[in-house]
């Protein structure tokens, strides 16, 4: 009986051919799988608001700024310290909280509360922003950015994000 190439015995050098060009689409795959779920993974995964509780209302008083310190929105289990982030929270009256990001618009150089100035003062190159977070002299190109915040019953919480915007 005579065979010829393609028939029921494949050569040596088709079945090579084979692995290869198997090996080849797997490996691509497990390269590609990676990206994909990272691009996609966002759009089949609801994420929870992350509000975080920084104290009762009754712990601020009108026209305070004082700094709270909340888990960031996104931590890792393993962060310690350095899951936590921090905001300057004013109370402007009874019900009312504006919550500001410590960071600098300019550079991003965490900014100070001068009380009896009325006034945020960044370190790094001079920027001075008003009680309100607008900006009162200085290099920076904005205001300071602001978290929204709410008060659930007696706690008063600072919706999280990775940047506030």
């Amino acid at each position: 009986m005579i065979t010829t190439e393609g028939s029921r015995n494949p050569s040596r050098r088709r079945l090579l051919e084979r692995v290869v060009v198997g090996a080849g689409g797997l490996i691509s795959a497990l390269v590609a799988i990676p990206p994909l779920a990272m691009f996609l993974g966002p759009m089949f995964r609801r994420v929870p608001e992350p509000w975080r509780t920084v104290g009762r209302v009754n712990d601020f008083r009108i026209g305070e700024t004082v700094q709270v310190t909340f888990e960031n929105a996104s931590p890792i289990p393993w962060s310690g310290q350095t899951g936590l982030t921090a905001a300057w929270l004013r109370r402007e009256s009874e019900g009312r909280f504006i919550a500001f990001s410590v960071n600098c618009a300019h550079l991003g150089c965490p900014v100070r509360w001068e009380g009896r100035a009325q006034l945020f003062f960044c370190p790094c190159h001079g920027g001075t922003y008003y009680a309100d977070g607008s900006v009162a002299a200085g290099p920076p190109p904005r205001g300071l950015s602001q978290y929204a915040v709410r008060v659930q019953g007696d706690q008063v919480q600072i919706l999280a994000s990775p940047l506030p915007l």
